[in-house]
């Protein structure tokens, strides 16, 4: 242990020599740079060439649906027409019957549409998922690369200096 040794006016000199070096000692740990880097991940959804690539393959996957849905309303929109046009000509119990018919289909049509939309949003959602996955996988490679301790996604502000939103999107479109 450190011996106090008194100055010639008589203070004690080993606290504050211990104190200095402590606090030098805390400076330097201090010192040590933590890297921290910015995503955004909308963005990153939105402008990945992976994502404009997953939603052509749903529009030629739903085409047929979609096609056979418009068949249906066209058909619907045609037995109105003719209905409207015939009215005066037809008897009234013909045209309940007709219009019962009309009515039918438009809610076929609509729950066949609803449909449509229920299995569109849970494909997009899982291509989502996929890119999602695949965003980060390519976020962590980056980190693990360059060093980065934390790489945040929500911010209030962030600098173009930690913005790796750029960064990532490009290793994103050397991919196939």
């Amino acid at each position: 242990m450190l011996k106090s040794t008194k100055s010639k006016t008589g203070k004690h000199w080993a606290v504050p020599i211990l104190a200095v070096i402590t606090l030098f000692a805390s400076a330097a740990h201090a010192q040590q740079v933590v890297r921290i880097g910015f995503i955004d991940p909308v963005r990153l959804i939105e402008q990945a060439p992976q994502g404009g690539r997953a939603l052509e393959q749903l529009e030629i996957e739903f085409q047929p649906s979609n096609e056979s849905l418009m068949k249906q309303h066209n058909r619907v929109q045609e037995m109105e027409a003719e209905l409207e046009k015939n009215i005066l000509v037809i008897s009234a119990s013909d045209a309940q019957v007709r219009q019962r018919e009309i009515d039918n289909l438009k809610r076929r049509l609509k729950r066949s549409q609803q449909e449509a939309r229920e299995d569109y949003n849970l494909r997009r959602n899982e291509e989502v998922g996929k890119l999602q996955a695949l965003v980060r996988e390519i976020v962590v490679e980056l980190a693990k690369e360059q060093g980065y301790d934390l790489i945040i996604e929500q911010a209030v502000y962030v600098s173009e200096a930690v913005n790796l939103t750029d960064e990532v999107l490009g290793r994103l479109a050397q991919l196939p």
